[in-house]
């Protein structure tokens, strides 16, 4: 039910907010026919892969690592780019983004890893090296171009190894690593900007630029500076949209005019000026429509969805589903919070598309894969409650078999229970006198 309720607002809300989409095609009808289209396959997706046994799914560890690696490695050659990251495969005409395969497969593989150590104590000592290898592989050929989605699968990666019993110095050590990293690299892009300033521009260097390996790393530094320094102080007649702070200011706007109710559907304005409304910022527009309420509404499925996999994940008796479905749950609900958190300006702008609601070729249909994957896990589940409580009736039924002895033509029968042993009864000659 909450799988089906985010196709309806994903349906409603790509249709209202694909508005620039229509203006390009001129066809009013196609950007949502096709988006229908999509949900419909991705719909189709959960039903085959519910229908999978959990086990089998470890079969993508073994093809999606390598696929993915390739693949990757593959878009940083040859990739499409749109703005300044090359981020999508286009086959046929056909483009896609590896990095939501990569995802699946790292979060498929982490959990065989977790679950394969796994003994008393928690983790095995080799369980953290190797996830970090294949995590650290994955994401350090995802960072030059999505440094939002690197982040994000290593988060998700961490709290499963959490959840996984990792040994805690060692997880304490990893975070203590990150730390240093990322002062350091603020450090050099704090003297690369003092030295910057003394020099001039040339064409030469300029073409330097384009060819780092971290050619993004000016958007990334804008992006945190712009979250990390906000303009509050700066008069509302005074402030000045800009094509840098184009979407967040947009965005803020579409938030402070939604109120409690919001515009109702299809009546947004900030979709004529969001040129990602129905993907990066399509959280705004369901605030601006829908109003705060029906959108916390939202944010609240999410959140169910997370619990209801948490109760999953008690009921299995092994632990690789357990793993899976929960792992699966995390990339789903960071990756909807940073999306929502962007939007309202709690976080400085990612990139992340809303899950299951976001327009999107690829992401519908590895989130459905998703889906179905723990409706995979939930089916088992409810075999075992199904086999659990079969056992629990037959043993109640055989700790109350009525014990018939005749004896002198009269008829002795009492009922035996789990703590009266047969030779109890029988031992007493109380009862045959």
């Amino acid at each position: 039910m909450i799988f089906l309720m985010f196709c309806l607002v994903s349906v409603v809300e790509v249709f209202s907010a694909g508005a620039s989409l229509t203006y390009k095609t001129g066809d009013y009808w196609a950007p949502i026919t096709w988006h229908i289209v999509l949900v419909a396959i991705g719909v189709l997706i959960v039903y085959i892969t519910h229908n999978v046994a959990c086990g089998w799914f470890k079969i993508i560890a073994y093809i999606g690592i390598p696929l993915s690696i390739f693949l990757l490695l593959f878009v940083l050659l040859k990739g499409v780019s749109v703005g300044d990251a090359s981020r999508w495969i286009s086959i046929f005409g056909v483009t896609f983004q590896p990095s939501e395969l990569a995802k699946l497969s790292v979060v498929v593989t982490v959990a065989s890893i977790l679950a394969t150590g796994q003994n008393e104590a928690g983790a095995s000592p080799n369980a953290f090296t190797y996830c970090m290898i294949v995590t650290g592989v994955v994401c350090g050929l995802i960072v030059t171009e999505n440094l939002s989605t690197a982040a994000l699968l290593f988060g998700v990666v961490f709290l499963m190894m959490i959840i996984g019993r990792v040994e805690a110095k060692k997880l304490l050590l990893t975070l203590l690593t990150l730390g240093v990293l990322g002062g350091l690299g603020v450090l050099y892009k704090s003297i690369e900007g003092k030295i910057e300033q003394q020099k001039e521009e040339t064409a030469a260097a300029a073409s330097t630029d384009d060819n780092k390996i971290f050619h993004r790393d000016e958007t990334w530094a804008s992006r945190i500076e712009h979250f990390l320094t906000p303009e509050t102080s700066v008069p509302v007649s005074q402030y000045k949209v800009t094509d840098k702070n184009a979407q967040v200011a947009h965005a803020r706007i579409a938030v402070a005019t939604s109120h409690l109710l919001g515009k109702g559907p299809g009546n947004s304005v900030q979709r004529d000026f969001l040129s990602l409304a129905f993907s990066d910022f399509i959280s705004a527009i369901i605030i601006e429509e829908f109003g705060l309420l029906p959108a916390a509404f939202v944010l609240l499925l999410y959140l169910i969805l997370l619990l209801r996999v948490g109760r999953i994940a008690r009921k299995c008796d092994r632990t690789f589903p357990a793993f899976l479905v929960i792992g699966l749950a995390l990339m789903l609900v960071t990756q909807a919070l940073f999306n929502m958190a962007v939007a309202v300006g709690l976080a400085p702008v990612t990139g992340q598309t809303l899950p299951l609601i976001s327009k999107g070729g690829t992401s519908i249909w590895i989130n459905c894969i998703y889906i179905g994957i723990i409706l995979s896990v939930s089916r088992y589940t409810a075999k075992l409650d199904e086999e659990r409580a079969a056992l629990e009736a037959q043993r109640l039924h055989d700790a109350r078999i009525p014990l018939e002895i005749t004896t002198g033509g009269e008829e002795f029968s009492d009922a035996q229970t789990a703590d009266e042993p047969t030779s109890e009864l029988l031992n007493n000659d109380e009862s045959f006198n």
